[in-house]
Order: structure tokens, then sequence, then C-alpha cells
């Protein structure tokens, strides 16, 4: 299964898209994003259902957004209070657009890094746990466990994470046993998930 992508029927001028930060300090404004092939913003009602579940622990949140697209879930976690945000983008223009949006918005506590996820997190050592993180690719990538893996064993989480992970209806995934589902809801045929991360102390 594909991911939907914007529409491009009739060539649009560029920034012809546009997304709108649904809650908090950026409330109803709105942010233009490129025609690029795969790119669906987590739409409206998604994402306010989804920072409605994160509202308990997103302030001061450090947040990664793992595909940020249009920044849809990485400038709505900043908007709500979160501490940071780094949001990692593999298409150029796209993340240049992010790049400008943080500017425009003067939000010193955003990042943006042009390169593709799991390649960037395999190769780094992560500069501190997560505490918020949004797993959200194009479907047909099929990276959600591959993705899931590496977060796991490179550092990336903090030990009560939370994982926001976006996939198909029908998905069968093999996660961490240490991710354990606490919210799911459906949308048509995409699938939204959040689990809570629960490690094991070694005193038990």
């Amino acid at each position: 299964m594909s991911k939907p992508v914007a529409k491009t029927t009739n060539r649009k001028p560029a920034g012809s898209n546009q997304l709108r930060i649904i809650g908090g300090l950026w409330r109803g404004r709105k942010l233009s994003f490129p025609d690029v092939d795969g790119l669906r913003p987590t739409g409206d009602r998604i994402r306010e259902t989804l920072f409605n579940w994160l509202a308990p622990d997103i302030q001061g949140a450090r947040c990664l957004d793992l595909f940020a697209g249009s920044g849809a879930l990485g400038l709505e976690a900043l908007s709500r209070g979160a501490g940071s945000s780094l949001m990692l983008e593999k298409n150029a223009l796209a993340a240049q657009h992010l790049r400008n949006h943080l500017q425009l918005l003067n939000a010193s506590n955003g990042q943006v890094e042009h390169t593709d996820s799991l390649q960037w997190l395999t190769r780094q050592q992560a500069p501190h746990p997560f505490d918020i993180i949004f797993i959200d690719p194009p479907f047909s990538l099929n990276l959600w466990e591959a993705m899931a893996s590496t977060l796991e064993s490179g550092g990336w989480l903090a030990d009560e994470a939370i994982i926001y992970l976006e996939a198909p209806r029908d998905a069968r995934l093999q996660l961490p046993v240490s991710w354990q589902l606490h919210r799911d809801k459906h949308a048509g045929q995409v699938s939204y998930r959040l689990y809570h991360r629960h490690t094991v102390s070694d005193n038990g």
C-alpha cells in the first residue's frame, strides 16, 4: 500500500499546498509546503486526536520527527510546548521549507536535518534520548520495523519514551517488546497508534 500523495492534477505554483497548525502558540497559522511525491501531511482530525493523547507529556519534551515532510507533526509539537523538535527529511526542497518555517516562526528550538532517516540514525550517536518520536514514513518503503529496531538499539529512546506510528490498517508489525500499545485508532485504511516504552530495571 502506498501512501497518498499530494494532489498534482494541474501543475500548481510552488508553495500552493498549505498546512494549518491546529493548536498551541501558532494555532491557525498556515504554512506552505512543496509538491513532493509521497508527501502527505497527517490530517487535522488525526493530529487533533494525537496531540490530545500527548497533552500530558508534550510540555518540554524532546521530540524526534523521522519523516518530517510538511512539518505537520514536528511543528505542531513545538507549537504545543515541546522543548525541542528535531525533524529529519530526505527531500531537499521539503527540508528547506521546514528551515524557512522555523525561521519565520522564530523557533530556535527546532532543527532540520536533510538526510535519509535510517542511514542518519545508524551513523550518528544519539546526543540524548528523545521523549516523543514520530514514525510516519511513506507506506511503500515498509520502514517501520527497521526504524523501531534502530531506535531501540541505538540509545535514541528515553526509558519511558512515547512513540507515534502511522501505518496501513492491516499492517502486522513486529516491534520491540518494550513498546506497549497505549492508544490506537483508524481513519479509512490508515491506522495510527501510540506506544509507551517500558523498560525493566536491573532491580526488577
